[in-house]
């Protein structure tokens, strides 16, 4: 198990979803609330850290696997989904991708945020402050 991931208490709880992966999660049944409680477990470092910002975290009774960004420990953001039985794991190309992409989201401002969210590209699932 890794560390518990440090958080600030203003924005500890607050996660997203890309609209990709609304689209993927819709398809495997797997809701909001389910999605909520794994990032809490995932803030608790029980998740596998792939380094440089980027967490997978086992869902749906391990039938699939989620790719989460994090944002210095204050935004989390669901990226993408597969099924183990699709894929083992994703490939290095890939994994460096996420690692940029997670780095971009790192330097991306709340206003950005509100603005992708505006935009439709994020969509809210929890804040638990």
């Amino acid at each position: 198990m890794n560390k518990p991931i440090k958080t600030t208490p203003d924005n500890a709880g607050r996660a997203f979803k890309t609209a990709w992966f609304a689209k993927e999660a819709r398809k495997a049944k797997i809701t909001d609330e389910v999605l909520c409680h794994a990032i809490r477990q995932v803030m608790k470092g029980q998740a596998d850290d792939l380094g440089g910002g980027v967490y997978k975290k086992r869902l749906n009774d391990n039938m699939h696997r989620s790719i989460v960004l994090a944002k210095a420990g204050q935004y989390w953001i669901y990226a993408y989904l597969y099924a183990k039985k699709d894929r083992e794991n994703i490939a290095q190309d890939e994994l460096a991708a996420f690692k940029k992409l997670a780095k971009d989201y790192n330097s991306t401002s709340d206003s950005g945020i509100s603005v992708l969210l505006t935009q439709e590209e994020l969509l809210e699932i929890c804040h638990d402050n």
